[in-house]
């Protein structure tokens, strides 16, 4: 198990900017947990079975997101934090909706870190733009409700200005940013253990 130095626990507070918050409270096994845990992996097979087969969606897993983790991977990470905030913290979010706005939060299709890859027409605002090319290709490959389309739309609030409207969407951005914060601090790694595909 990684512990947090006091470095560390100071970049998450600055990145969370959480008064209060408890750094000791961070725990970088969270995703390991997750992944081994049966029923999660239950729940992300049932409803995302169609994404996660796909050949376009299996396209993720040869762009680096953060350190060495994948845009697959990651999107696994946050729909499976996602399902666990959802359940921990009682919201009462429709987990269906939140699995495949999970998934497909990320669905843009190109490599971020080349401003030259194809598909990458905003390279220095991708924090910005990248929501609207996930949505534009996840609506062109999959049926999504509006409720998925709000998810993939505002996973990415503050940047995207305008807040989430729905629980479902509110539970991601938030499952978004603590995977993140795990991935790019290197306290998880890549490497899904599961095959979902």
């Amino acid at each position: 198990m990684h512990h947090l130095d006091e470095e560390e626990k100071e970049i998450i507070k600055k990145f969370l900017d959480v008064k209060g918050y408890d750094p000791n409270a961070f725990d970088p096994d969270l995703l390991n947990e997750l992944e081994a845990d049966k029923e999660y992996q239950h729940v992300l097979t049932e409803y995302g079975a169609d994404i996660l087969g796909s050949d376009n969606y299996l396209k993720l897993k040869s762009f680096i997101q953060h350190g060495n983790v994948t845009v697959f991977e990651h999107s696994i990470h946050v729909a499976l934090c996602a399902i666990k905030l959802n359940r921990k913290m009682g919201v009462g979010g429709r987990e269906r909706e939140i699995v495949r706005g999970a998934l497909l939060h990320d669905y843009f299709l190109y490599d971020w870190h080349d401003g030259e890859a194809p598909g990458n027409i905003h390279p220095k605002l991708h924090g910005f733009y990248h929501p609207g090319i996930a949505l534009r290709n996840a609506t062109r490959d999959f049926a999504l409700s509006e409720r998925e389309k709000e998810i993939i739309r505002k996973h990415m609030w503050p940047l995207t200005v305008k807040p989430p409207r729905c629980r479902e969407a509110w539970v991601v951005c938030m499952a978004d940013k603590y995977a993140s914060t795990l991935e790019t601090l290197k306290l998880k790694k890549g490497k899904i253990r599961v095959n979902y595909a």
